[in-house]
């Protein structure tokens, strides 16, 4: 990591190299409380499952719109032994434009899987937490995510997939 960067990305302080964010934006916002009201009777101590997602596309040239995606599942005991119950379900998808110039391959999808990401996060988190308290459910505040430790293991998936296909 480059002194200063706390994304980790190695692209983001190669000479050249420029990202700046043109806009922010909520592109899509679900909120599902299928059980209730009768959610609000018991405890409320769910099992949660939190999924992260990315992807950037290249609009033209140097800028890209990179979206992150979370989707916040709770889940219920079951009720005298039957199948656990969707407490509430969240997705969120908060995007950016970014024009990032300076930088090609490799930098560049390191930028576009880290730094855009990390941008992208606060804002994420904070949309969550706002909805989740509208429908009168306990604040949740996401714990930050490693968005390099998640690109590394992407690549190494990708690699092994690649390899076993050689094989």
């Amino acid at each position: 990591m480059a002194a200063g960067d706390p994304t980790g990305a190695p692209g983001v302080n190669s000479p050249g190299a420029r990202i700046q964010v043109e806009r922010i934006y909520l592109k899509d916002l679900s909120f599902e409380s299928p059980q209730a009201p009768d959610v609000f009777r018991g405890e409320w101590k769910p099992d949660v499952q939190l999924d992260i997602n990315t992807r950037a596309n290249r609009l033209d040239g140097s800028r890209f719109e990179v979206v992150l995606t979370a989707t916040l599942s709770a889940r219920l005991d079951a009720v005298g032994g039957g199948e656990p119950r969707t407490g509430l379900i969240v997705e969120v998808q908060q995007a950016g434009v970014f024009l990032v110039e300076g930088v090609e391959g490799a930098p560049l999808q390191q930028i576009l899987a880290m730094a855009c990401p990390d941008i992208l996060f606060p804002y994420v988190r904070e949309t969550v937490d706002n909805i989740v308290v509208k429908g009168t459910f306990p604040p949740f505040m996401l714990a930050p995510v490693d968005f390099a430790a998640l690109y590394r293991e992407a690549l190494r998936r990708h690699e092994t997939m690649a390899g076993e296909k050689e094989n």
